[in-house]
């Protein structure tokens, strides 16, 4: 389709210039101070989908964030492709390791350097000039819905009700998410899965205040040791996760699956590099893909306790923190794995401290099917803008609605990621090659008119 290549040609400054005003607007959902921002950002959003195009747009209220709500209905008889993206982003600390602004865009290598360019706002915004590029060439042949939340990174507690509440409105044939990767611009691919996730907090008590660790050492149980030893338990020598129970429900990837993942191609001295480590890490038996997309995991996300000032002070502290997440794969239960990792805390507990621990959020795994009419137009139209077909592959981040959007709405999800894994998604420094996202709005038209063709066969 020339006449995309050249709209998309002639106004791919305005593209970046709008997707860098974007991103200037610090929406962290996690921050209550920065509420006004993400109605701010909320606001932009619409703004920028009535300047695409779009019939209508429609500002929601939660008791969180607001869900931006849009549409483009040619014909209510022909095929409809509910897209979803997430505005808000995660927190930019620690902010002494950003080498720019994390909410002022800079460009650098053909690279935009700022908090959620690639995660999500940049891939929401592929989106957007897509439907601007088919609208404004006079080529849209199907309907296009827009979900865009601003509590993702929170693990979404509140689209959970608007999805049930607006089942009609956010009707549709299929549920386009780009919010993931591909393994890069020379080898795409096509995340067939992502995984679920269970994050907890679990704090440890000792004694009724900090003490004197001279007077007091050796004679307490100091928490941040307590914590440290029970966290450790969690994995064996071979880094299996040692919860009873953990793995009941785990699927295994069949040996076919396994050998179509080992063709990936993946050099293990680039991936340490990149890193800045000099082993690799994780269960044994497992590749590294495999262990980032086919196996559950449990990380250690955050820990806290006693004295963090600056020079010394000698003190044994009365409390201990730590935020635990798990990574989850098909047919595990969020529900279940959580309410496993609350008890096991709490029994694991030495004597000497107690323990208290809560749910920060959850979401289920989920995966899409390799012969539906949505995988196969993604495929197609990947293998149009590249020039190779996708290899499909399983993600290993998590994106919790998913599960509830097929429950809720009965329809199947496609991934259409144009990331990378090394685009710093959470850390500081996250990025989004130009190249890619100029690349997803190459090919996001193609997925709607080959989903189209396909259904109206």
């Amino acid at each position: 389709m020339q006449v995309w290549k050249e709209y998309q040609e002639n106004n791919k400054d305005r593209f970046l210039n709008e997707l860098l005003e974007l991103l200037r607007i610090p929406s962290i959902s996690a921050a209550t101070e920065n509420k006004a921002d993400m109605v701010t950002c909320a606001e932009a959003v619409k703004k920028r989908l009535l300047e695409a195009g779009v019939d209508k747009v429609e500002i929601y209220s939660t008791e969180g964030h607001p869900i931006v709500y849009a549409e483009k209905i040619i014909d209510p008889a022909k095929p409809t492709v509910l897209v979803y993206g997430h505005y808000d982003v995660q927190p930019a600390e620690p902010l002494e390791l950003w080498k720019s602004g994390p909410f002022e865009p800079v460009i650098i290598d053909g690279k935009i350097f700022a908090r959620g360019s690639c995660d999500d706002k940049g891939q929401v915004y592929m989106h957007v000039k897509a439907l601007e590029t088919l609208i404004q060439t006079n080529t849209l042949g199907n309907n296009i819905k827009f979900c865009i939340e601003g509590e993702e990174e929170v693990g979404s507690p509140n689209l959970g009700k608007f999805v049930a509440t607006h089942k009609e409105v956010l009707k549709a044939d299929v549920i386009l998410i780009s919010d993931t990767a591909m393994i890069s611009l020379d080898t795409p691919s096509i995340d067939i899965g992502v995984r679920g996730l269970s994050y907890i907090e679990v704090t440890v008590t000792g004694p009724n205040r900090d003490l004197h660790s001279g007077v007091y050492g050796g004679a307490v149980a100091n928490p941040i040791t307590m914590l440290a030893k029970m966290i450790a338990s969690c994995h064996d020598e071979n880094n299996h996760i040692t919860l009873p129970g953990f793995y009941d429900d785990v699927v295994e990837a069949t040996a076919e699956e396994r050998k179509l993942m080992a063709e990936a191609p993946f050099d293990e001295k680039e991936f340490k590099d990149d890193l800045g480590i000099q082993e690799l890490w994780g269960e044994k038996g497992y590749s590294t893909n495999e262990r980032t997309g086919i196996r559950p995991t449990l990380e250690l996300n955050g820990i806290w306790g006693g004295y963090q000032g600056e020079g010394a002070k000698t003190v044994l502290p009365s409390k201990a923190t730590a935020k635990i997440s798990t990574r989850l794969v098909p047919n595990q239960s969020s529900e279940k794995i959580t309410a496993m990792l609350l008890e096991h805390f709490k029994k694991i507990a030495p004597p000497g401290v107690t323990v208290t621990a809560f749910e920060h959020h959850g979401g289920e795994p989920y995966m899409t099917p390799i012969d539906s009419t949505a995988y196969l137009a993604a495929a197609k139209a990947i293998e149009t803008t590249f020039g190779k077909k996708p290899i499909p592959v399983r993600g290993g981040g998590s994106i919790p609605i998913c599960a509830l959007f097929e429950k809720e709405l009965g329809i199947k999800i496609v991934f259409m990621g144009f990331g990378l894994d090394s685009d710093n998604l959470h850390s500081p420094n996250e990025k989004f090659n130009l190249e890619n996202y100029y690349k997803g709005i190459e090919t996001i038209p193609y997925f709607h008119k080959y989903f189209t063709e396909m259904m109206t066969k």
